[in-house]
């Protein structure tokens, strides 16, 4: 069975992947399309991760029986490509929560407290710049809205509550053992002190924090993304964080990702940006490494897999 990682892997990662047992996994990284086009026709399962996998992409694998989402998120997978085909297409839930729930912690805090512009004076030699004290904020004590109560949010909430966070969340039905209070989305952005997404890309979620919906949000709030990018409108946020509207965000997701070098979010001094990293920890790659590789095993064995989107 041939695999192919469709992924950039430095040493670690390399050596994580040619550990995984009873497999031979070929690594392509994400921006050589040529390498891409020879591995393709042998290809018999495609670990995805980020870079689309387009229709041309399954069009050219003739061998490709499974396509295994690194990860959760299937927006960035052709599904109806894979449905005509009849390839099933199954992803990772849950195996990168913790890492996830992490750096939207790393995110609110460093938001907050402005790290970034510190480090980046102290290594130009400013011990202290008075400008940047003003407007400092702390998490304890503030009201986090989590927008979605999937894994995340549910390793995320408790954490909040034990620094003295007061938490509500939003979702289509309360859940009944949720941490913290529910709210309606348009109460919930106009009562938080920090919004936080957690919900997926769909056709539902598209564009949900827009310029109504960031007017909705408490001034100095600060918004915090590590779902997706399609969830946010990037120029209504330039504006509602340029004019003070908002106060700041923590941004690891784009709309269009690698965000442009020109794009006006990477030069605004209250945003901070990861490039789509939060997931990325040598505990994810364990997880889902095991769990995809059993999906390989189920697969040859013509048995049930796991967590099968399509």
């Amino acid at each position: 069975m041939n695999v192919l990682f469709h992924y950039t892997a430095g040493p670690d990662l390399a050596a994580r992947l040619a550990a995984v047992p009873g497999l031979q996994i070929a690594v392509c990284p994400e921006d050589d399309d040529a390498a891409l086009a020879r591995a393709l026709p042998e290809t018999d399962v495609l670990w995805h991760v980020l870079k689309r996998c387009t229709e041309a992409m399954i069009a050219a694998a003739p061998k490709l029986k499974l396509i295994q989402k690194i990860g959760v998120g299937v927006n960035t997978i052709n599904l109806e490509a894979a449905i005509a085909r009849g390839i099933p297409v199954c992803n990772l839930p849950g195996t990168n929560a913790r890492a996830v729930a992490e750096l939207t912690l790393a995110l609110m805090l460093a938001t907050l407290r402005r790290i970034p512009r510190f480090d980046a004076g102290l290594r130009a030699g400013v011990w202290l710049d008075p400008l940047f004290q003003d407007g400092i904020g702390e998490l304890g004590g503030g009201v986090v809205g989590l927008v979605g109560y999937g894994a995340i949010p549910r390793l995320l909430a408790p954490v909040l509550v034990a620094l003295g966070c007061r938490v509500i969340y939003t979702t289509r039905r309360q859940v009944e053992d949720a941490v913290g209070s529910w709210r309606p989305l348009d109460a919930l952005l106009a009562e938080a002190d920090v919004v936080s997404l957690h919900v997926p890309l769909t056709e539902e979620t598209g564009n949900l924090i827009d310029a109504a919906a960031l007017a909705r949000m408490k001034p100095g709030a600060i918004l915090v993304n590590t779902a997706r990018g399609g969830l946010v409108d990037p120029r209504a946020l330039e504006a509602a964080l340029r004019t003070g509207r908002l106060a700041g965000a923590g941004l690891d997701v784009f709309l269009h990702e690698p965000i442009g070098a020109a794009d006006p979010l990477l030069h605004l001094p209250n945003v901070v940006l990861t490039p789509h990293i939060a997931w990325l920890t040598t505990g994810t790659f364990d997880r889902s490494f095991s769990l995809a590789a059993e999906n390989c095993r189920r697969l040859a064995a013509g048995e049930a897999l796991l967590h099968r989107v399509v």
